[in-house]
C-alpha cells in the first residue's frame, strides 16, 4: 500500500500538503493524523495501513514549514502556529461535509500533540475522540517562560531563516544522552525508537531531523504556553474522549514530571484520559519493536468507542 495525496487550500489560500489512506468499505471513522516536529505525513504509511484495516480512513497532512507544504523547512511563516492549527479544523469541517455522520479522531504525535491538546481547548466539540502520542506534557512554567525569551533572543539575533545552535541543543542537545552510552556507534536519533533500522530510515529521509527557525520554535512554545493555562485547559469538553500513550523511556517528557503535570491539570478540570506506558518505550511507539502491541492497543480504545456496527464500516 503507498499513500494517495491530495492538496488543501487553506482559507489563507496556502497549500496543504495531504497524504490519506481509504478502507475497502464505508469508513468507520475518520482519523487525522497531526506529526510531529522535524517529519512528515509520508512516515505514517504502516500506521494508515493498520487503521485502513480496522475500517478507518486516514487523513496526514504535512504541517506548515514541513514536508511537502513547506516553502522553505523549519519556517512555518507569520502566525505559523496559529494558521497551522486553523489548517487542522479546516480540514476536520471538510471531513464533516464529505463524510456526513462519521466519527472524527484528531491523532496527535510529538509537537503534533502539542497542536491537538491546544485545539481540543478551542474546538474540541467538533470531535468524537482523541489520540496523543509521544506528548512533551506540561513544561515548568517558569522554564516555559525562559524558552520563550531564549527564543525571542535568537530570532532577533539570527532573522527568520537562520537556525540556531543554541536552540537546537536547548530542545533535543540531552534527548539522546541516555541512550547513546548503551549504544556503539550512536547516531544522536536514539532517543526517537529502539528499532535502528526506524532510527535510521528518519537519518536518511532529507524531509526529517531538522530544527525550526527561531522565530517558528517561539511560536510553538508560545502555543503551548496558552494551552497548559488552567482556564483554557477547562475549554476541553469533559465528555470527549482522550487517549494518551507513550514510552517510559521517552526524554521528551522529562521522565514522566512534564506528563504528570499535564495528567494532573486534565483531572482537575474534570476530564477523563485513558492512558498506556509502554516500559523501556522511546519517543515513536508506533515505530518501536512492539509496535503491533501498541497499535492493538489503540484499536482496541477506537473499537470501544466506534463498534463497528454501529458506524456501517461494513457497509459496501
Amino acid at each position: 500500500m503507498s499513500l494517495d495525496t491530495l492538496t488543501f487550500t487553506a482559507s489563507d489560500n496556502h497549500p496543504v500538503h495531504c497524504y490519506y489512506s481509504l478502507p475497502a468499505a464505508k469508513p468507520r471513522g475518520i482519523i487525522h493524523i497531526a506529526h510531529g516536529m522535524g517529519e512528515h505525513g509520508g512516515r505514517y504509511e504502516w500506521t494508515a495501513q493498520q487503521l485502513n484495516a480496522a475500517g478507518y480512513a486516514v487523513y496526514i497532512n504535512d504541517h506548515r514549514g514541513h514536508g511537502e507544504t513547506a516553502t522553505v523547512l523549519g519556517d512555518f511563516g507569520i502566525d505559523g502556529w496559529n494558521r497551522t492549527l486553523l489548517d487542522l479544523h479546516e480540514m476536520n469541517q471538510q471531513y464533516a461535509k464529505d463524510y456526513p455522520g462519521v466519527p472524527r479522531v484528531l491523532f496527535g504525535h510529538s509537537m503534533g500533540s502539542m497542536l491537538t491538546e491546544q485545539y481540543i481547548a478551542r474546538y474540541g466539540a467538533s470531535l468524537d475522540g482523541v489520540i496523543i502520542s509521544g506528548s512533551p506534557g506540561f513544561a515548568h512554567p517558569l522554564l516555559s517562560w525562559l524558552v520563550r525569551q531564549i527564543c525571542r533572543f535568537e530570532a532577533w539575533r539570527l532573522g527568520p531563516l537562520l537556525e540556531s545552535s543554541v536552540l537546537q541543543k536547548l530542545v533535543f542537545g540531552n534527548a539522546n544522552k541516555a541512550f547513546a552510552a548503551a549504544t556503539a556507534e550512536p547516531t544522536g536519533f536514539e532517543w526517537l525508537s529502539r528499532d535502528s533500522a526506524q532510527v535510521r530510515a528518519y537519518m536518511d529521509d532529507p524531509l526529517c531531523g531538522f530544527v525550526p527557525f527561531p522565530a517558528s520554535l517561539l511560536d510553538i512554545f508560545k502555543g503551548a504556553a496558552w494551552t497548559q493555562a488552567q482556564q483554557h485547559v477547562e475549554k476541553i469538553p469533559a465528555s470527549l474522549p482522550l487517549y494518551l500513550f507513550s514510552g517510559s523511556d521517552d526524554p521528551v517528557h522529562n521522565q514522566m514530571a512534564d506528563l504528570n503535570r499535564l495528567l494532573n491539570q486534565y483531572a482537575k478540570a474534570g476530564l477523563q484520559m485513558q492512558t498506556k506506558f509502554y516500559p523501556e518505550g522511546r519517543h515513536e511507539m508506533l515505530n518501536a519493536p512492539n509496535r503491533d502491541e501498541v497499535m492493538e492497543d489503540v484499536l482496541r480504545w477506537l473499537d470501544r468507542l466506534f463498534p463497528a456496527n454501529e458506524s456501517g464500516a461494513n457497509e459496501a
